[in-house]
């Protein structure tokens, strides 16, 4: 029994051996697989880690800029657990053009002035885009130098108070008017800007050279847009002689070299250019040749003003297959001319451009979508002088305008029947 037992024993130590030799062959296999699977992850996060340095270098390469400008524009977007939505839509209306109805139209019951309701119907619109642009077709110095109508122009500083309420973030000053009130009145006006709306972008008129020379950028939704103001002259008032760059004219100079410096920073060049016939509904020689030259700089985008009715929607392309939008007229925003005669509605009937940009992979922008939305302004006599779009004005309330006193022919139908003439319909809401 003795002998027997030790056999059993030294059996089952075999046993043991060999069970313990198997375990620890298996944890070896495990401890290789796991170092193979750590060492696999390392290498997978340190490629991520390249791969979003990369992406931040292509689509954020203006990051890096150190002019203020490229800082103060880079602000506008805030870091976002989301990925931004790469489609802009970029919005603009026409010429506020302030006749003394309109600046008499502001007064409240104490006395004071507000022009809030200017915009009013339109509000929605221009909250919603994410850039949006306004021609300010007359100087707002203040009544200092007196509230007054055509043909030297000047508003109270109040407008600019709704203009930025209403949600709009660039005013172009580059008109025919803006030297009516002189040297001192185009001061007052920038001093009121910089001083109570400090956040808006003004161009087209300036203090000092060095201002002259920036040029004014937007930047949203990973999008850089340059936008460049010019008029055709002040009516025959002439620069001061210490600031002949107090307003933007057009120049193939100036515009070639803004051009070419904007294209270094920004991903889309736009120029509104204030230009034109008036009263014309179509472009002129003189708008067809500056197109020309700003398709041959490379232009993306042409938004125009100045003849005070609507005119045509068209695209451009050169042989280089570079294509560019012109809106060649937006008409008068708000006006109230109180002339008489048939065809005066025209005067009265603006459009709101909005263009929708996409910026794919690559990071080139273009545009996927364009429309002029039509718009009305909505004159009460003795009452408030306000803009509608025309798709929300009623026949009913379209007999209430005082328009049907100064033309005859105007009516509810008329108004679509012009606006389908001019514009073409693909461009139409």
């Amino acid at each position: 029994m003795g002998k027997k037992d030790k056999r059993i024993t030294f059996g089952n130590k075999k046993k043991t051996l060999i069970l313990l030799s198997h375990l620890l062959l298996l944890l070896a296999v495990t401890a290789s697989a796991l170092a193979w699977l750590s060492s696999r992850d390392n290498q997978a996060s340190v490629q991520t880690s390249a791969d979003k340095q990369k992406t931040v270098q292509t689509t954020g390469r203006r990051l890096t800029e150190s002019d203020s400008d490229a800082k103060q524009d880079i602000n506008h977007d805030k870091p976002s657990a989301k990925k931004p939505s790469q489609d802009l839509t970029l919005s603009m209306v026409g010429d506020v053009l302030l006749h003394i109805p309109v600046s008499n139209s502001g007064k409240k019951k104490n006395g004071s002035y507000n022009y809030d309701y200017m915009f009013r119907y339109i509000k929605k619109e221009i909250q919603s885009s994410d850039t949006a642009l306004i021609n300010q077709e007359v100087i707002l110095a203040g009544e200092k130098y007196g509230i007054t109508g055509y043909p030297t122009f000047n508003g109270r500083f109040q407008v600019g108070n709704a203009i930025e309420k209403a949600g709009f973030q660039v005013v172009l000053h580059a008109t025919n008017h803006a030297m009516d009130k002189g040297k001192p009145g185009l001061l007052a006006c920038l001093k009121h800007w910089e001083t109570y709306h400090p956040n808006m972008k003004i161009t087209g008129i300036y203090r000092s050279k060095k201002k002259a020379s920036r040029i004014t950028y937007v930047t949203k939704k990973g999008i850089r847009i340059a936008i460049l103001n010019y008029t055709y002259g002040t009516n025959g008032i002439p620069l001061p002689k210490d600031m002949p760059y107090a307003v933007n004219l057009l120049s193939k100079s100036k515009i070639k070299a803004d051009v070419k410096k904007a294209k270094k920073k920004a991903d889309f060049i736009v120029v509104c250019p204030h230009w034109g016939t008036e009263y014309q509904t179509k472009p002129d020689n003189n708008q067809k040749k500056w197109c020309r030259y700003f398709l041959k700089l490379g232009v993306d985008l042409v938004i125009g003003t100045h003849p005070h009715v609507i005119q045509p929607v068209k695209w451009m392309k050169n042989k280089k297959g570079h294509k560019m939008l012109v809106f060649y007229s937006l008409g008068n925003y708000i006006n109230a001319t109180n002339n008489r005669y048939a065809g005066i509605y025209r005067q009265f009937c603006g459009g709101m451009a909005q263009v929708t940009l996409h910026k794919n992979s690559l990071g080139e922008v273009s545009i996927q979508k364009a429309k002029m939305i039509p718009l009305i302004t909505h004159w009460i006599k003795g009452g408030k002088i306000t803009t509608y779009k025309l798709s929300d004005y009623s026949a009913k309330k379209s007999k209430k305008n005082y328009l049907a006193a100064l033309d005859k022919d105007y009516s509810r139908k008329t108004l679509t029947q012009f606006f389908e003439k001019v514009v073409n319909r693909k461009f139409l809401p």
